[in-house]
């Protein structure tokens, strides 16, 4: 079972949905970086359960603790150990899936690859496994801020088919936060919760869209063939669960452009080589307007392009 991912800075997630306790280890984390629990924390509590009425009702405290590889508010340089203890597991409302597979989880998957699976909740394939993935990552973005000056930015573009209008070259962290749905457009955020709320009444689900954008992206990231940055992005959100597609830029959207359409075209800045950001006219599938659009997302030869922003979608059912 691989539970490991990443090459300098590599984390192992552990531990299942109704187990004592789920998180991380995180290695290759360099010495010295000032970090605090409160700030893994932080992030932690945005992905919280039953924070808000239109996300599960699990309520779990999700207080994490850093059991190894911090000194006195530094890192180590050592491998960082960070848990979560599970208390509001309630396994007995599982117990009739000991006998039952559910469609489109892991549970068949698990048993005829292994022979054994644990029935509560979800084990590994729970999406409690991100817990370790959002405390690995506070301390990722942390290091990307610091050294690099990234600036990372995600957001819900889409709930079931209502689509949100989103600039992603202005979006902010601000504009994400201001609503529960986490949707920068606030008129469509109204509608979004409605709508899980009506599907939550009926005993059913919705899926999604997420888009996340990285500016200040060092030009050069990424390695040829097989070790690409659209290839590692892709390997890491497509191992979330649920997750179903993933897209770079205007991702399967330009296989209805001409190359020349689809180019984004390079000029000089301040002596510095840029990408344009191209006017023209894009349609999303619900609505239709002019504005500047990176089409490779930031990525060309699989490389990071010096871009201002890349940014790419995700799909989850």
């Amino acid at each position: 079972m691989a539970n490991t991912f990443g090459h300098l800075f590599r984390i192992t997630t552990w531990g299942e949905s109704h187990g004592d306790a789920i998180g991380v280890a995180v290695d290759g984390c360099p010495p010295r970086l000032p970090l605090e629990v409160e700030e893994i924390q932080k992030e932690l509590d945005r992905r919280r359960p039953g924070q808000s009425e239109i996300s599960t009702q699990r309520r779990e405290g999700d207080r994490a603790e850093i059991l190894s590889g911090v000194f006195e508010g530094e890192t180590l340089g050592t491998p960082i150990l960070i848990g979560v203890w599970n208390s509001d597991a309630r396994s007995k409302d599982y117990d009739h899936m000991r006998r039952v597979y559910r469609p489109s989880h892991a549970d068949y998957s698990y048993d005829a690859k292994y022979g054994i699976r644990n029935w509560k909740g979800g084990g590994r394939a729970s999406a409690r496994e991100t817990i370790g993935r959002v405390a690995a990552g506070a301390i990722a973005k942390k290091i990307l801020a610091r050294e690099f000056g990234v600036e990372i930015v995600g957001y819900v573009k889409q709930v079931w088919k209502l689509h949100a209008d989103v600039d992603p070259s202005t979006v902010t962290q601000e504009d994400v936060e201001s609503n529960i749905a986490r949707c920068p457009d606030q008129d469509m955020a109204v509608q979004i919760i409605e709508r899980i709320k009506e599907a939550r009444k009926d005993g059913d689900s919705l899926g999604g869209v997420v888009e996340c954008v990285a500016r200040g992206v060092p030009v050069g990231l990424g390695e040829p063939v097989f070790d690409k940055l659209e290839a590692d992005l892709a390997k890491a959100v497509l191992s979330m669960p649920a997750c179903k597609g993933f897209e770079v830029g205007s991702g399967f959207g330009g296989t209805t452009q001409t190359g020349s359409q689809h180019n984004d075209p390079f000029y000089s800045e301040g002596g510095r080589i840029r990408n344009a950001h191209q006017q023209l006219w894009w349609h999303t599938g619900w609505h239709q307007q002019r504005r500047g659009h990176h089409h490779q997302g930031g990525v060309q030869a699989h490389r990071n392009d010096n871009a201002r922003a890349g940014y790419g979608r995700c799909r989850w059912q």
